[in-house]
């Protein structure tokens, strides 16, 4: 099984840094507002908090078969972190999937950079050892319906825990 690393990957705007646990102060206040937890659950992390689940992320996925991707976003123009990506890779049928998400901080929504970062993202995933990439999204979150289409996604139509499963092919 071939293991896929994160890399740096640049946009028009913004850099997908790979995350690191010193990353949690300054994310802490990123993902500070309730209201991100809207659709995902759960309450915003304190610092330390976040960094010790940052330290479980990086240590990676305890399935060799599965590699876990995770980025912050940072705005180049404001040298300042605004979010995260990620992705999830594993065996699928057929071939390898990922499984997509992103997460914007409230002040920089509505600012096209969950679309940027996400086509990024996809962008680079469509050149590594992936066929299908996959997001979960609720059914009232149109904001991340319209970032999922823009990034290539359509919804096909499946369910999971009360989420639309959508889905890209890479063609690999």
């Amino acid at each position: 099984m071939n293991v896929v690393v994160a890399r740096t990957i640049g946009t028009e705007r913004l850099d997908l840094v790979p995350l690191r646990p010193e990353h949690a102060e300054e994310m802490a206040a990123v993902l500070s507002d309730p209201a991100l937890h809207t659709f995902i659950g759960g309450t915003p992390d304190t610092p330390g908090a976040l960094r010790s689940r940052y330290q479980r992320m990086t240590a990676g996925s305890p399935d060799p078969a599965v590699s876990w991707l995770n980025w912050v976003i940072r705005l180049r123009e404001e040298s300042c972190l605004t979010g995260t990506v990620q992705a999830t890779i594993g065996p699928g049928a057929p071939g390898r999937t990922a499984e997509i998400a992103w997460v914007v901080g409230t002040p920089w929504q509505g600012r096209g950079i969950a679309t940027e970062a996400a086509r990024g993202l996809v962008d680079w995933l469509t050149r590594q050892p992936v066929r299908t990439i996959l997001a979960h999204i609720h059914p009232d979150h149109r904001a991340s319906a319209a970032v999922a289409t823009a990034a290539g996604l359509t919804p096909s139509g499946e369910w999971d825990e009360g989420e639309i499963r959508w889905h890209r092919s890479t063609g690999r």
